[in-house]
């Protein structure tokens, strides 16, 4: 059965994780790292001397070394898609404000939140949010995300 066939009954249940009730909460939680920023400097090209140059961080607002900002959004990217809505999803659209700079070495906890869900399509929306360790918002904002059907897939024998 193709996504174009299935019914608003089926849609959810062919998603590996099945529909998310409105109000579901997932969270995650990672201390930050050199390893983080340099990697992401590896994939992206981000060099900015505020996540590599202690002494001109020390100087700056911030009073030290601080992630990019991919870094501190990315544990979002890992709780669509490991927690809620789970497995196959992806962001269709986000709308986020970045409102206080995470620290090198900071332990973030990513949230989100569903606040509405379609019935005929595996199409979420939800609140989304990282903290730093003190609790501050470091980011804040919303999120729509799809799930790819996977569950025939995932059930089909093979390589």
């Amino acid at each position: 059965m193709t996504t174009a066939t299935m019914t608003k009954d089926t849609i959810w249940d062919a998603t590996l994780a099945g529909r998310p009730e409105i109000g579901a909460v997932a969270e995650r939680s990672r201390r930050t790292s050199l390893e983080d920023v340099e990697r992401f400097a590896l994939m992206t090209g981000d060099h900015n001397p505020l996540h590599f140059d202690e002494k001109l961080a020390l100087a700056s607002p911030f009073g030290g070394l601080i992630v990019q900002g991919g870094v501190t959004s990315g544990i979002l990217n890992a709780v669509v898609a490991e927690d809620l809505p789970g497995p196959g999803t992806v962001f269709l659209g986000v709308e986020w404000r970045f409102s206080k700079a995470v620290l090198l070495g900071e332990t973030i906890t990513g949230r989100v939140r569903i606040t509405s869900r379609r019935d005929d399509k595996p199409i979420c929306t939800m609140e989304t949010t990282v903290l730093n360790e003190a609790g501050e918002i470091c980011l804040s904002g919303t999120a729509t995300t799809y799930t790819v059907p996977l569950r025939a897939a995932a059930e089909r024998p093979g390589p």
